[in-house]
C-alpha cells in the first residue's frame, strides 16, 4: 500500500511542478509585449548571427552581422528578407514564424502540450501544425524564450538561439516597415 501511495504522491507532484512550470512560462509570456536579443542561426549547418526585436504580435525586424546588410522584417502580414543584392517577400502565414510570434497561440499551445526538460536548462514544448514541426524552448529559470528549431519554407533544418534578452523596451514606431525592393 504504502508502494502505491509513493507512485501517487510522485504523480501528482510532477503534475503540479509541470502545471507550476507552464504557469510561470505563461505569465512570463502574457508581460511580454516585445523583446529584444541577440540571437545565433544555423540553417543546415551555415551559422549566422545579429541582433533581432519581437514585438507581439508577428512582428519583428533583425539585423544580421556581416553579411551585405541582411534584414529580416514581418510587419504582421509580410515577411521580407533584404540583403544588398536580393530581396524576398512572403505571406507570414505561409512560414513558421507565424506561429512563432504569435504570443496568444503560444500560449494556448502551452497548456495543450508536454514539455521537456532539455539538457537540464531548456523547456521545450513541440508544436505540430499543418505541416509544421516547430520546437520552442525557453530557460528554466527566468521562463523567457530562448529560441526555436523548425523546417524553413525551402524545406531548410533552422535553429536560433537567442542570447541577451531584453523584455518591453520603446521601440521606434517605424522599426516594422517593409522595406522597398531598391
Amino acid at each position: 500500500m504504502l508502494r502505491y501511495f509513493l507512485i501517487f504522491f510522485l504523480f501528482v507532484s510532477t503534475s503540479i511542478s509541470n502545471a507550476e512550470i507552464k504557469d510561470k512560462i505563461v505569465k512570463n509570456l502574457k508581460n511580454t509585449d516585445n523583446l529584444d536579443f541577440k540571437f545565433e542561426q544555423n540553417i543546415n549547418g551555415k551559422i549566422e548571427n545579429g541582433n533581432c526585436t519581437i514585438q507581439y504580435p508577428k512582428k519583428i525586424f533583425c539585423e544580421y552581422a556581416r553579411s551585405n546588410n541582411k534584414i529580416l522584417v514581418s510587419n504582421g502580414k509580410s515577411l521580407v528578407i533584404k540583403t544588398r543584392t536580393s530581396y524576398y517577400r512572403y505571406p507570414l502565414e505561409k512560414t513558421p514564424l507565424n506561429l512563432i510570434l504569435d504570443k496568444d497561440y503560444l500560449i494556448s499551445k502551452i497548456f495543450e502540450l508536454e514539455e521537456r526538460i532539455v539538457d537540464k536548462s531548456l523547456i521545450n514544448f513541440t508544436i505540430q501544425e499543418k505541416d509544421n514541426e516547430i520546437n520552442i524552448f525557453f530557460d528554466d529559470q527566468t521562463y523567457d524564450l530562448v529560441g526555436w528549431q523548425n523546417t524553413d519554407i525551402y524545406q531548410n533544418f533552422n535553429i536560433t538561439f537567442l542570447s541577451s534578452i531584453r523584455k518591453n523596451r520603446v521601440l521606434s514606431k517605424n522599426l516594422f516597415e517593409i522595406p522597398s525592393q531598391n
